[in-house]
């Protein structure tokens, strides 16, 4: 597990100067993604402020050596796939260097000028940016205990959580294909549906069209078919986190979802932050796993490990904003459906990983966990307008008196999620964004 070192000292300043007071990237951060700009192919960069370090151009610049060098040339492909795969050294070998080149008054410390490094900087504002790895497979889990719990409630009052919840992380595979960066559009899909007053089914644009607000566990190193991932070691296979939105149908989901779970109501779509934190910058943030309840069940053996309960859990503010076209238009702020700590997880991201490879399941470099909807138990915590609205039935209204039960054309919905603790610097994930197209 990464150690806090000197890249999180939080009396850091970098030369970059958009990256002092940076709501998500100051120099404690140094986010991994890809972009392009303009014609120019996508490649790995580091995000600083409101700029990006352009690894390729790191690479050949002679600034780097050894491990770092090693890294900075696995970045220069067009996804983090090679470098996530060398695993934790070598990333953490590029964060020290970069950090370095970048502190103020560091660069000339770490045996180079400004003025060899500032050139290697594009602004964000003039780049594109993409999915941070090729993805092979994707599988959201479902470890938010309260949303499982609210949405339970809705159709199970009298025994909300299946038996077994608290045994075993439940999860499903879900469809890589359709994960996208923020920003993507959020195209109404079509499905089959069936009202509770109908005697057949229809076919036809989705009505209840709903967010879930999640993280994005990405794998860095894998393991053999075969070989099961023991939980001590999870998290050594963690390249890191983004933002993640599991667009969610909801008429379909009711009317699919037995006896094999989700299906179409989830595939049509995921949107994703661009920009993964890495392991070693939430060395700080680790905090430890809330206790499970007085009568809980302990885990299996297999799916515990007393290191990961001190500090497997994250202290991470996560947030989520709508805005609709007459706000927009009126220029009336987002408003704020749900704030929530992430800690409102039942089961950690170790415990997530380890039971997916517990039979055996060979994971990959770029594969993608979601850790399903993070809810807390009071209004103002859920992650989910199914929950807020209680599956519509207690529509919102916003400040332009429009209502909402579910997504309309036209809306917008970002989550966003901040690192948040005493001694350190916050830092972010940046955007995670949607706008729904009819």
């Amino acid at each position: 597990m990464p150690t806090i070192d000197a890249t999180h000292a939080p009396t850091l300043r970098s030369w970059v100067e958009s990256a002092n007071g940076h709501r998500d990237f100051p120099i404690q951060n140094l986010p991994l993604g890809v972009f392009s700009r303009g014609d120019e192919r996508p490649r790995g960069g580091i995000a600083i402020g409101d700029m990006i370090l352009d690894l390729a151009a790191l690479a050949g610049s002679g600034l780097v050596e050894g491990a770092a060098l090693d890294a900075a040339r696995a970045a220069s492909a067009d996804s983090l796939n090679p470098l996530l795969a060398l695993g934790a050294g070598p990333r953490a070998a590029l964060r020290r260097r970069v950090s370095a080149l970048l502190t103020e008054g560091g660069a000339e410390q770490a045996g180079a000028g400004r003025s060899e490094v500032e050139p290697l900087l594009v602004p964000m504002a003039e780049a594109t940016l993409h999915l941070p790895a090729r993805i092979g497979d994707y599988t959201d889990f479902y470890v938010g205990i309260h949303h499982a719990t609210n949405i339970g409630t809705l159709f199970r009052p009298d025994n909300p959580l299946l038996p077994n919840y608290k045994h075993v992380p439940i999860g499903y595979h879900g469809r890589a294909s359709t994960v996208r960066p923020s920003g993507a559009p959020v195209i109404r899909p079509q499905g089959q549906t069936k009202a509770p007053d109908a005697e057949a089914p229809s076919f036809g644009p989705i009505k209840r069209l709903d967010y879930e607000l999640e993280l994005g566990v990405w794998m860095g190193t894998g393991n053999a078919l075969g070989q099961p991932i023991p939980i001590g070691e999870a998290l050594d296979h963690v390249a890191g986190l983004t933002l993640l939105n599991d667009w969610s149908a909801r008429d379909v989901q009711a009317w699919e979802y037995q006896p094999l779970g989700p299906f179409l109501s989830k595939n049509f779509l995921t949107t994703v932050s661009p920009w993964l934190v890495t392991m070693e910058a939430l060395a700080p943030f680790r905090i430890a796993q809330p206790p499970r309840p007085e009568g809980d069940p302990r885990p299996l053996p297999y799916l515990w490990d007393e290191a990961d309960q001190a500090g497997g859990a994250l202290s991470l503010e996560l947030e989520v904003f709508l805005s609709t076209a007459k706000m927009r238009a009126a220029g009336i702020a987002p408003v704020r459906l749900s704030h929530g700590p992430a800690a409102n997880m039942y089961w950690t991201v170790a415990q997530m990983v380890a039971h997916h490879a517990s039979n055996g399941c060979e994971m990959n470099t770029g594969d993608l966990l979601g850790t399903g909807t993070i809810s807390g138990p009071d209004d103002g915590t859920q992650g989910s307008l199914m929950e807020i609205t209680r599956s519509g039935r207690q529509p919102i209204t916003l400040p332009t008196g429009e209502t909402r039960t579910f997504l309309e054309d036209g809306d917008e919905l970002a989550l966003a999620g901040r690192f948040v603790t005493d001694g350190a610097v916050s830092i972010g994930f940046g955007g995670c964004t949607g706008t729904v197209q009819g």
